[in-house]
């Protein structure tokens, strides 16, 4: 063998070797920090825990929590959690789910629902029933929108009072985690003081009905007041608004369209008793009778006469 291929030979292995050691250095350097990260611990529920159960060093535990970032509210231990004396569930929480701040009552603190209310808000409750409830499918945690429906003299409306308002309770149950629809007689919503104030009024002088949101849809819908004017418009479910917009203005075009025509071949009985008067060299032929919405008109339709 030549002396040049041995030395090609003696160099690859040599190479070899010099890339093995780095990247065994780079592993060892990636998995140091990982290593050498010290795992903490969170406190979870040992067992499934329903609105207004105390906290107690039986039914909760102290699990390892691997990462570096501990959950907000979150508890690093169970001594941390009881050190202040009695907590109590608000909100349901399941089996090793994390205990937080959010979801119980401070030191001292009752299972109440001022304890659910946040911070500068109010609790109002509005009757409703199997209508106005939507068929009990509002569950507490819920968002609604509030409908004042009233009426003067013969004229009726409705108008959109508050968007977006959270349910904190259905009748005397706070339960987010309820399954099934339940016919209810009142539900508790959280409101300013001002809207408070608006609710209260509103209840005196019309009738209040719910409207279930999306779940996590809470943009602002620009809503006007509807009066029985309007249900003569027809709309198309699930149209958006810039098409339904579009559609009203063909119609509206078609109906003045039909008006003109109706005007050059036909005389308003108003003017005359069928058969009297009518256009010379012309007779009548029919009646016609045009309905929009809740006003009926009628028209004599006229031939020339052969």
């Amino acid at each position: 063998m030549r002396i040049g291929t041995v030395l090609i030979i003696i160099a690859a292995l040599f190479a070899g070797v010099i890339a093995a050691l780095t990247a065994r250095t780079i592993i060892r350097s990636r998995s140091a920090p990982a290593a050498a990260t010290a795992q903490s611990t969170i406190v979870v529920a040992a067992q499934p825990l329903e609105f207004g159960a105390p906290l107690t060093a039986d039914n909760i535990i102290e699990v390892p929590w691997a990462s570096s970032v501990i959950p907000d509210g979150a508890f690093t231990s169970a001594a941390d959690l009881l050190k202040d004396g009695r907590r109590v569930v608000l909100t349901p929480v399941q089996k090793n789910e994390p205990i937080l701040v959010s979801r119980i009552t401070g030191s001292g603190q009752r299972a109440s629902l001022s304890a659910l209310i946040d911070a500068g808000m109010r609790a109002v409750t509005l009757r409703v029933d199997d209508v106005r409830g939507v068929a009990g499918f509002v569950l507490p945690g819920d968002r609604v929108d509030l409908v004042l429906t009233r009426h003067e003299g013969e004229k009726s409306f409705a108008d959109v009072l508050l968007q977006n308002v959270k349910v904190l309770a259905v009748d005397q149950l706070t339960n987010e985690r309820q399954e099934g629809p339940a016919v209810a007689k009142a539900v508790t919503v959280e409101v300013s003081t001002e809207q408070a104030q608006k609710l209260i009024l509103a209840a005196g002088v019309g009738s209040l009905s719910l409207v279930l949101r999306q779940a996590g849809g809470a943009d602002p819908v620009a809503a006007r007041r509807v009066s029985t004017l309007d249900l003569a418009q027809g709309e198309y479910v699930g149209m958006d608004q810039e098409k339904t917009n579009l559609l009203q203005q063909k119609l509206s075009a078609l109906e003045a369209k039909m008006d003109s025509e109706l005007k050059r071949l036909a005389t308003p009985p108003a003017a005359s008793p069928a058969g009297e008067n009518q256009p010379a060299g012309m007779s009548q032929t029919s009646m016609v009778r045009i309905i929009r919405g809740v006003r009926s008109e009628e028209y004599s339709v006229y031939h020339q006469a052969q």
